[in-house]
Protein backbone atom coordinates (compact mmCIF):
# COMPACT_ATOMS: atom_id res chain seq x y z
CA UNK A 1 0.00 0.00 0.00
CA UNK A 2 3.07 2.44 0.81
CA UNK A 3 4.83 2.26 -2.60
CA UNK A 4 1.32 2.73 -4.29
CA UNK A 5 0.90 6.08 -2.50
CA UNK A 6 4.14 7.10 -2.63
CA UNK A 7 3.57 7.09 -6.80
CA UNK A 8 0.34 8.80 -6.60
CA UNK A 9 1.67 11.39 -4.37
CA UNK A 10 4.87 11.60 -6.88
CA UNK A 11 2.14 11.70 -10.05
CA UNK A 12 0.04 14.13 -8.55
CA UNK A 13 3.32 16.66 -7.14
CA UNK A 14 5.65 15.78 -10.05
CA UNK A 15 8.31 15.16 -8.17
CA UNK A 16 10.08 11.96 -7.54
CA UNK A 17 9.02 10.70 -4.03
CA UNK A 18 10.01 7.26 -2.25
CA UNK A 19 9.12 6.47 1.38
CA UNK A 20 12.78 6.48 3.30
CA UNK A 21 10.73 6.33 7.50
CA UNK A 22 7.04 6.22 8.19
CA UNK A 23 5.90 7.02 11.37
CA UNK A 24 2.62 7.30 13.53
CA UNK A 25 1.36 10.00 14.32
CA UNK A 26 -1.92 11.40 15.72
CA UNK A 27 -4.88 10.83 13.01
CA UNK A 28 -7.45 12.16 15.43
CA UNK A 29 -10.37 10.05 17.19
CA UNK A 30 -11.11 7.61 13.98
CA UNK A 31 -7.98 7.44 11.38
CA UNK A 32 -4.91 6.40 11.55
CA UNK A 33 -2.25 9.26 10.80
CA UNK A 34 1.61 8.57 9.59
CA UNK A 35 3.99 10.88 8.68
CA UNK A 36 5.92 9.52 5.53
CA UNK A 37 9.20 11.03 4.09
CA UNK A 38 12.03 10.39 1.24
CA UNK A 39 14.46 12.78 3.63
CA UNK A 40 13.63 16.20 1.48
CA UNK A 41 9.72 15.85 1.59
CA UNK A 42 7.65 15.00 4.13
CA UNK A 43 3.56 14.18 4.15
CA UNK A 44 0.63 13.72 6.05
CA UNK A 45 -1.14 10.54 5.46
CA UNK A 46 -4.69 9.73 7.39
CA UNK A 47 -6.05 5.83 6.38
CA UNK A 48 -9.24 4.26 7.38
CA UNK A 49 -11.23 1.31 5.81
CA UNK A 50 -11.96 1.71 2.16
CA UNK A 51 -15.90 2.01 3.04
CA UNK A 52 -14.53 5.34 4.41
CA UNK A 53 -12.78 6.87 0.44
CA UNK A 54 -15.88 9.43 0.51
CA UNK A 55 -14.83 10.89 3.85
CA UNK A 56 -11.53 11.61 2.33
CA UNK A 57 -12.83 13.09 -0.33
CA UNK A 58 -14.60 15.78 1.31
CA UNK A 59 -12.10 16.50 3.58
CA UNK A 60 -10.13 17.44 0.69
CA UNK A 61 -12.58 19.21 -1.08
CA UNK A 62 -13.17 21.08 2.34
CA UNK A 63 -9.13 21.94 2.50
CA UNK A 64 -8.89 23.25 -1.40
CA UNK A 65 -11.87 25.07 -0.84
CA UNK A 66 -10.68 26.86 2.24
CA UNK A 67 -7.44 27.25 1.40
CA UNK A 68 -8.77 29.25 -2.71
CA UNK A 69 -10.32 31.93 -0.17
CA UNK A 70 -6.48 32.74 0.46
CA UNK A 71 -7.82 33.81 3.96
CA UNK A 72 -6.78 31.16 6.92
CA UNK A 73 -4.32 28.13 6.40
CA UNK A 74 -5.36 24.99 6.09
CA UNK A 75 -2.72 21.87 5.34
CA UNK A 76 -2.89 21.74 1.36
CA UNK A 77 -4.41 18.10 0.00
CA UNK A 78 -1.92 16.15 -2.25
CA UNK A 79 -4.21 13.47 -3.32
CA UNK A 80 -6.58 10.65 -1.90
CA UNK A 81 -7.98 7.21 -2.81
CA UNK A 82 -8.23 3.18 -1.84
CA UNK A 83 -5.13 1.09 -1.79
CA UNK A 84 -4.68 -2.42 -0.69
CA UNK A 85 -8.40 -2.45 1.00
CA UNK A 86 -7.73 1.12 2.67
CA UNK A 87 -8.83 4.64 1.67
CA UNK A 88 -5.80 7.14 2.71
CA UNK A 89 -5.86 11.04 1.79
CA UNK A 90 -1.91 12.39 2.02
CA UNK A 91 -1.67 16.09 2.59
CA UNK A 92 0.89 18.52 3.35
CA UNK A 93 3.47 18.33 6.50
CA UNK A 94 2.88 21.38 9.00
CA UNK A 95 5.01 21.42 11.99
CA UNK A 96 3.37 22.36 14.73
CA UNK A 97 4.25 24.82 17.77
CA UNK A 98 2.65 26.96 20.64
CA UNK A 99 0.89 29.84 19.05
CA UNK A 100 1.52 33.28 21.50
CA UNK A 101 -1.46 35.69 22.23
CA UNK A 102 -0.79 37.49 18.82
CA UNK A 103 -0.86 33.82 16.88
CA UNK A 104 -4.48 33.37 18.57
CA UNK A 105 -5.73 36.74 17.42
CA UNK A 106 -4.67 36.31 14.12
CA UNK A 107 -6.50 33.18 13.89
CA UNK A 108 -9.60 35.23 15.11
CA UNK A 109 -9.02 37.85 12.28
CA UNK A 110 -8.65 35.24 9.47
CA UNK A 111 -11.25 32.85 10.38
CA UNK A 112 -13.27 36.16 10.48
CA UNK A 113 -12.20 36.30 7.15
CA UNK A 114 -12.88 32.83 5.88
CA UNK A 115 -16.28 34.02 7.05
CA UNK A 116 -17.10 37.00 5.32
CA UNK A 117 -16.40 34.83 1.75
CA UNK A 118 -19.33 35.03 -0.46
CA UNK A 119 -19.82 32.34 -2.48
CA UNK A 120 -23.48 31.19 -1.96
CA UNK A 121 -26.76 31.99 -1.46
CA UNK A 122 -28.09 29.24 0.25
CA UNK A 123 -27.03 26.85 3.30
CA UNK A 124 -25.45 23.32 2.58
CA UNK A 125 -23.04 22.47 0.35
CA UNK A 126 -22.63 20.21 -2.98
CA UNK A 127 -22.45 16.92 -1.55
CA UNK A 128 -22.82 15.16 1.98
CA UNK A 129 -19.99 14.80 4.19
CA UNK A 130 -19.18 13.97 7.69
CA UNK A 131 -18.96 15.11 11.44
CA UNK A 132 -16.26 12.95 12.44
CA UNK A 133 -17.72 9.69 11.06
CA UNK A 134 -21.14 10.59 11.32
CA UNK A 135 -22.55 11.40 8.02
CA UNK A 136 -23.42 15.59 7.81
CA UNK A 137 -26.33 16.11 5.81
CA UNK A 138 -26.01 19.60 3.59
CA UNK A 139 -29.02 19.79 1.32
CA UNK A 140 -29.02 23.31 -0.04
CA UNK A 141 -31.56 25.22 1.84
CA UNK A 142 -32.82 28.72 1.58
CA UNK A 143 -33.98 29.19 5.12
CA UNK A 144 -31.46 28.75 7.73
CA UNK A 145 -33.59 27.75 10.48
CA UNK A 146 -35.10 25.12 8.35
CA UNK A 147 -31.68 23.99 7.55
CA UNK A 148 -30.32 23.88 11.20
CA UNK A 149 -33.32 22.19 12.63
CA UNK A 150 -33.49 19.31 10.38
CA UNK A 151 -30.05 18.84 8.84
CA UNK A 152 -28.88 19.14 11.95
CA UNK A 153 -30.52 18.82 15.01
CA UNK A 154 -33.42 16.41 13.71
CA UNK A 155 -30.98 13.98 12.16
CA UNK A 156 -28.78 13.54 14.55
CA UNK A 157 -31.93 13.28 16.92
CA UNK A 158 -33.08 10.58 14.68
CA UNK A 159 -29.65 8.80 15.07
CA UNK A 160 -29.48 8.95 18.83
CA UNK A 161 -33.06 7.42 19.04
CA UNK A 162 -31.56 3.72 17.49
CA UNK A 163 -29.18 4.13 19.55
CA UNK A 164 -30.97 3.89 22.24
CA UNK A 165 -31.29 7.53 23.32
CA UNK A 166 -33.82 8.97 25.69
CA UNK A 167 -34.53 12.40 24.69
CA UNK A 168 -38.14 14.26 24.39
CA UNK A 169 -39.98 13.68 21.02
CA UNK A 170 -37.57 14.91 18.15
CA UNK A 171 -40.91 16.80 16.45
CA UNK A 172 -40.72 19.05 19.43
CA UNK A 173 -36.89 19.54 19.87
CA UNK A 174 -36.66 20.25 16.22
CA UNK A 175 -39.85 22.90 16.21
CA UNK A 176 -38.28 24.72 19.35
CA UNK A 177 -34.96 25.39 17.59
CA UNK A 178 -36.66 26.24 14.25
CA UNK A 179 -38.69 29.24 16.40
CA UNK A 180 -35.27 30.00 18.31
CA UNK A 181 -33.70 30.85 14.55
CA UNK A 182 -36.57 32.07 12.53
CA UNK A 183 -36.02 35.47 12.87
CA UNK A 184 -32.51 35.23 12.24
CA UNK A 185 -31.07 35.55 8.77
CA UNK A 186 -27.43 35.05 8.50
CA UNK A 187 -24.81 35.49 6.18
CA UNK A 188 -24.63 32.11 4.22
CA UNK A 189 -20.78 31.95 5.34
CA UNK A 190 -18.13 28.58 4.71
CA UNK A 191 -17.53 27.64 8.12
CA UNK A 192 -15.47 24.85 9.18
CA UNK A 193 -17.74 22.99 11.04
CA UNK A 194 -16.24 21.02 13.37
CA UNK A 195 -13.41 23.81 14.94
CA UNK A 196 -12.66 22.95 18.95
CA UNK A 197 -9.29 22.98 19.96
CA UNK A 198 -7.79 19.80 18.77
CA UNK A 199 -8.80 21.61 15.35
CA UNK A 200 -6.81 24.49 15.74
CA UNK A 201 -3.01 25.31 16.15
CA UNK A 202 -0.22 27.16 15.08
CA UNK A 203 2.74 26.05 13.52
CA UNK A 204 6.23 26.89 14.37
CA UNK A 205 6.63 30.24 13.16
CA UNK A 206 3.08 30.95 14.60
CA UNK A 207 1.09 31.00 11.57
CA UNK A 208 -2.73 30.10 12.74
CA UNK A 209 -3.67 26.91 11.01
CA UNK A 210 -7.23 24.99 10.81
CA UNK A 211 -7.46 21.54 9.98
CA UNK A 212 -9.84 18.13 9.71
CA UNK A 213 -13.07 20.48 8.31
CA UNK A 214 -16.76 19.18 8.32
CA UNK A 215 -17.16 22.39 5.81
CA UNK A 216 -20.43 24.01 4.60
CA UNK A 217 -22.01 27.05 3.95
CA UNK A 218 -23.63 27.74 7.31
CA UNK A 219 -23.99 30.80 10.06
CA UNK A 220 -20.69 31.53 11.20
CA UNK A 221 -22.05 31.86 14.57
CA UNK A 222 -21.83 27.96 14.89
CA UNK A 223 -17.69 28.05 14.11
CA UNK A 224 -17.61 30.39 17.38
CA UNK A 225 -20.11 28.44 19.34
CA UNK A 226 -18.30 24.86 19.23
CA UNK A 227 -14.89 26.73 20.22
CA UNK A 228 -16.49 27.27 23.51
CA UNK A 229 -17.74 23.68 23.96
CA UNK A 230 -15.06 21.96 24.84
CA UNK A 231 -13.05 24.55 27.24
CA UNK A 232 -12.90 27.79 24.90
CA UNK A 233 -10.16 28.74 22.89
CA UNK A 234 -7.85 31.92 24.69
CA UNK A 235 -9.15 35.13 24.72
CA UNK A 236 -7.11 36.62 21.82
CA UNK A 237 -8.52 34.63 19.72
CA UNK A 238 -12.31 36.25 20.56
CA UNK A 239 -10.54 39.29 20.48
CA UNK A 240 -9.20 38.71 16.86
CA UNK A 241 -12.68 37.85 15.91
CA UNK A 242 -14.88 40.63 16.91
CA UNK A 243 -12.11 43.38 16.02
CA UNK A 244 -12.84 41.91 12.59
CA UNK A 245 -16.43 41.11 12.49
CA UNK A 246 -18.52 41.60 15.66
CA UNK A 247 -20.59 39.32 16.77
CA UNK A 248 -24.54 39.44 16.99
CA UNK A 249 -26.02 40.61 20.08
CA UNK A 250 -28.12 37.14 20.24
CA UNK A 251 -25.37 35.00 19.62
CA UNK A 252 -25.78 34.02 23.44
CA UNK A 253 -29.14 32.70 22.88
CA UNK A 254 -28.19 30.62 19.52
CA UNK A 255 -25.14 29.00 21.01
CA UNK A 256 -26.97 26.11 22.72
CA UNK A 257 -29.24 24.19 19.53
CA UNK A 258 -25.84 25.35 17.58
CA UNK A 259 -23.85 23.29 20.49
CA UNK A 260 -26.49 20.60 20.69
CA UNK A 261 -25.39 19.49 17.53
CA UNK A 262 -22.19 18.47 18.46
CA UNK A 263 -23.43 17.14 21.88
CA UNK A 264 -25.58 15.01 19.73
CA UNK A 265 -22.79 13.52 17.73
CA UNK A 266 -20.50 12.84 20.55
CA UNK A 267 -23.18 10.93 22.08
CA UNK A 268 -23.78 9.04 18.79
CA UNK A 269 -20.34 8.21 18.52
CA UNK A 270 -19.31 7.39 22.39
CA UNK A 271 -21.91 7.45 24.10
CA UNK A 272 -21.53 7.84 27.79
CA UNK A 273 -21.95 11.27 29.43
CA UNK A 274 -23.10 12.99 26.46
CA UNK A 275 -26.20 12.05 26.87
CA UNK A 276 -27.29 13.74 29.79
CA UNK A 277 -25.34 17.03 28.87
CA UNK A 278 -27.63 16.39 25.30
CA UNK A 279 -30.77 16.58 27.81
CA UNK A 280 -29.73 18.79 29.76
CA UNK A 281 -29.44 21.67 26.82
CA UNK A 282 -32.86 20.28 25.14
CA UNK A 283 -34.42 20.91 28.46
CA UNK A 284 -33.07 24.53 28.32
CA UNK A 285 -34.61 24.61 24.72
CA UNK A 286 -37.73 23.21 25.89
CA UNK A 287 -38.58 25.76 28.64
Amino acid sequence: MWNQIATQIAQTTGKPFEITDRRSVSGGCINQGYSITDGEQTYFVKTNEASQIEMFEAEALGLKQMHQTQTIRVPQPICCGVRDRASFIAMEWLEFGRGDSQSWEAMGRNLAALHKTVGSDRFGWDRNNTIGSTPQINTWTSDWSEFFAEHRIGYQLRLAKRRGGSFPDISKVVAAVRDILADWQPQPSLVHGDLWSGNAACTTDGEPVILDPATYWGDRETDIAMTELFGGFPAAFYRGYNQAWQLDGGYKERKTPYNLYHILNHFNLFGGGYGSQASRAIDSLLR
